[in-house]
């Protein structure tokens, strides 16, 4: 990282962006380090993703990173890992997303005060022709003060903010849950009287900024915010239906009350619950965050914001998964028809969920018993039990060759009966055995009983 000596900035820069912000000083442009990047930095957080803003237009950055190549229609130039825009100006947003047009600008200022907050409207670097040791702060909205406060304020008048692009309205919750911010009570105010406007956001971008909400150390904070502000219905409905429902199952305290939570306010602390014993852990996190609502309606949100379906699936199959009641007296039987109930692929989750939940619910650690269940679900998964039709010792390959019968839909319904069978007792998993009670069960099926 670069920021040392004459000129540096008051915190530390990725070299790769160093080095673009140095070869644009180098040809003479203004050059500077922008958005949530250079907010992160000031704060001390880690961060990633360095954004360039310089008053070169688009075919000169290309000319001096020919490796480069465009990004979007306004001439953003990727680097580097870099991202490299024309300083500009934004014209008119007729569908509450994106600019109907952009005319560059010479002004790092300007382009500052078209940006959505003032915590992301702080630059640094210096302008054109400037010395590199000049490099400095430019700071026109006050972001600077705002982060000192830790206070979340758009950039001029809140309401045309958001009018402009609605996205803002999930960004606003996001950030600020992320970064530990308060929103200031005009913004907030224009967030409620625009939080209809999220229907114009794509399905695919509610997505994204969903997955960033939940990577929060404390994720409940956004869903909190959109839930005082009105976004959540619009954006989220499966969650807002919670709101007011009572939680299910309820829990009770040691002394033997119910705990008060309703569906919504559950949801929330199981997620934070995620976040704090698997922190980064993005499916288990959506799991807990979507538990209440149940597995159907967790897949159909999913869906609807263009998650992967593969992935959606999974959270589902975790959230059928987590509603059991665990007794000690289980059999060792009892464990792996739960375990084959589950899918021996998501039990860790499920069971991580079920932790969550009882934490995020106000439960005595480890009241149902998982502990024990984990052991006994380890022991048996290291034994190598079958749980699954793969793991049988003959397949229907075998079945219609012996049994001397063509495909149908007999042959899935009697393997998942011979799998009964052994997930019962392992030991009947030999093929001479599997045959044998496979001609068994055929004939007596064939004679009606």
């Amino acid at each position: 990282m670069a920021g040392a000596g004459a000129g540096a900035p008051p915190f530390p820069v990725a070299p790769e962006a160093q080095r673009v912000l140095e070869r644009l000083w180098a040809a003479g442009h203004a050059a500077y380090l922008v958005g949530g990047a250079v907010r992160d930095a000031l704060l001390g957080r880690e961060t990633h993703d360095w954004d360039v803003a310089t008053d070169a237009r688009p075919e000169t950055i290309l000319g001096l990173f020919p490796g480069g190549g465009y990004e979007n229609r306004f001439g953003t130039v990727a680097a580097h890992g870099v991202e490299i825009t024309t300083f500009r100006r934004d014209h008119q947003y007729a569908d509450h997303r994106r600019p109907d047009r952009v005319t560059f600008t010479d002004s790092v200022t300007d382009d500052l005060l078209r940006r959505d907050f003032t915590v992301n409207a702080i630059a640094w670097g210096c302008a054109a022709g400037a010395p590199p040791d000049e490099a400095a702060l430019v700071d026109p909205s006050g972001g600077r003060a705002d982060l000192d406060a830790r206070v979340l304020r758009a950039v001029g008048e809140p309401a045309a903010r958001f009018d402009e692009d609605a996205l803002r309205l999930l960004r606003a919750a996001r950030i600020a849950s992320a970064v530990g911010l308060t929103v200031e009570p005009l913004t907030l105010a224009a967030m409620r009287l625009h939080a209809d406007d999220v229907r114009w956001v794509s399905g695919e971008r509610v997505g994204i900024e969903l997955r960033r909400m939940v990577e929060a150390a404390l994720p409940s904070r956004a869903f909190r915010i959109m839930a005082d502000t009105g976004l959540l219905p619009p954006a989220f409905p499966e969650l807002a239906a919670l709101a007011g429902m009572p939680a299910r199952p309820a829990r009770r305290t040691p002394e033997g009350g119910e705990l008060g939570q309703d569906g919504l306010e559950r949801a929330l602390r199981t997620l934070d619950a995620a976040a704090s014993l698997h922190p980064g852990d993005e499916g288990l996190l959506l799991a807990a965050l979507l538990h209440g609502a149940g597995a159907e309606q967790a897949e159909t949100m999913l869906a609807r914001v263009a998650y992967p379906r593969h992935d959606a699936q999974r959270i589902g199959r975790i959230i059928r998964g987590h509603r059991f009641r665990y007794w000690p007296d289980w059999t060792d039987a009892d464990v792996r028809r739960f375990l084959r109930r589950t899918g021996r692929d998501v039990v860790d989750d499920v069971l991580r969920l079920r932790r969550a939940d009882e934490v995020g619910s106000g439960a005595e650690p480890d009241r149902g018993g998982l502990d024990h269940l984990r052991d006994r679900v380890a022991r048996q998964l290291a034994a190598g039990v079958p749980l699954a039709v793969g793991d049988l010792e003959v397949d229907g390959t075998d079945l219609m060759t012996h049994l001397s019968r063509p495909g149908g839909p007999w042959l899935g319904d009697l393997l998942h009966r011979l799998l009964d069978v052994v997930v019962d007792d392992p030991s009947r998993n030999t093929r001479a055995g599997l045959l044998a009670l496979a001609q068994t069960l055929s004939t007596d099926q064939a004679r009606g009983h």
